[in-house]
């Protein structure tokens, strides 16, 4: 017995073992060849919490862009059904003097207006970068101006600064300048605009900022140490070293640049006056859109809009390559 015994445990334990119990299968009650991956669990979830942002891209988005490239080949009052014509739109602006203003007015608003804002904004920024005092104040308060500027009160409160008894006239009175109002003078009433969009430098300030917070010190002190003044300084390592910040400043300033709106409109009461000297490009869509109900031209003038600042940006990424410098490079 106790040799039958030993054989019997022997046995048992050279035996094949059973596999151990699926514990997931235990605790969820499933088996194991019926399991989701859980990469695929957590796509579907991915995809719930994108699902809002989705349906108001197609919706809010995508829908509106593909009507309007349909209604850029239409004759569209919004009362009645469109009515297909070709590219008649297109052909019209050719022979359109307004169209040819706005473009002339936009054009002339984006060269001037954005290199200044830039050089202001980067002036500013190199000044706040020396490390003064309560620079957190200063920063919110330069930077509040980007938040207003393109706010209608703004635009209210530029038609009460630049009127013919605005603060500006005012101001230059008592040097013994007599000025009319900058607004109502057609030479004058764009710079005013222009001058707004300069005060709106907080945006781009605080990037610049940032940009100049990443230059390494070392580099200053090397170069100071063999005897470099500040605007060698300045030009050599500063603004080579930039570059990045600056581009991507352009960017952002020349698109937004394209797309003003509401100064012009505030400011001229919609008209783009006097004598069209403010008719912004997206005014002048407006207009033909929202005022002589020709929803199929300003559609039109909508999508060639879009190509222009397609183009103006390829452009700049094209040019961007002789003159920005990356820190890899």
């Amino acid at each position: 017995m106790t040799l039958l015994n030993r054989r019997s445990r022997g046995a048992g334990e050279n035996a094949p073992q059973a596999p151990p119990p699926d514990t997931e299968s235990i605790v969820t009650g499933r088996k194991a060849g019926n399991r989701k991956p859980t990469s695929l669990r957590q796509g579907w979830v991915a995809h719930i919490f994108l699902l809002p942002w989705m349906i108001g891209m197609i919706v809010v988005t995508a829908g509106p862009l593909i009507a309007s490239a349909i209604l850029a080949f239409t004759d569209y009052d919004l009362l009645s059904a469109p009515e297909f014509i070709g590219f008649d739109n297109f052909t019209r602006m050719m022979e359109d003097d307004r169209y040819w203003a706005s473009v002339g007015v936009t054009l002339t608003y984006v060269v001037v207006s954005v290199p200044l804002q830039l050089i202001f904004a980067l002036f500013l920024a190199m000044i706040l970068d020396k490390g003064i005092r309560g620079l957190a104040i200063y920063r919110s308060g330069f930077y509040l101006p980007s938040l207003l500027g393109g706010s209608v009160a703004i635009a209210i409160l530029w038609q009460q600064l630049f009127g013919d008894s605005g603060l500006v006239n005012e101001g230059l009175g008592l040097i013994g300048i007599e000025a009319d109002s900058w607004l109502q003078n057609p030479d004058t009433a764009l710079w005013t605009l222009i001058i707004l969009n300069v005060w709106t430098f907080g945006s781009p300030m605080v990037i610049f900022l940032a940009g100049l917070r990443q230059i390494p010190e070392e580099l200053y002190e090397a170069a100071e140490v063999d005897g470099a003044g500040k605007v060698r300084r300045f030009f050599s390592i500063t603004i080579p070293l930039l570059t990045p910040i600056i581009f991507l400043n352009l960017i952002l300033q020349m698109i937004g640049a394209f797309q003003a709106f509401t100064p012009a409109h505030v400011v001229s009461g919609g008209t783009g006056g006097p004598l069209d000297s403010t008719l912004f490009y997206t005014l002048y869509i407006y207009q033909e859109g929202f005022v002589n109900f020709d929803m199929g031209y300003a559609a039109a003038m909508a999508w060639v809009l879009l190509l222009v600042i397609a183009l103006a940006t390829a452009l700049n990424f094209i040019a961007s390559r002789r003159w920005v410098h990356y820190g890899d490079e």
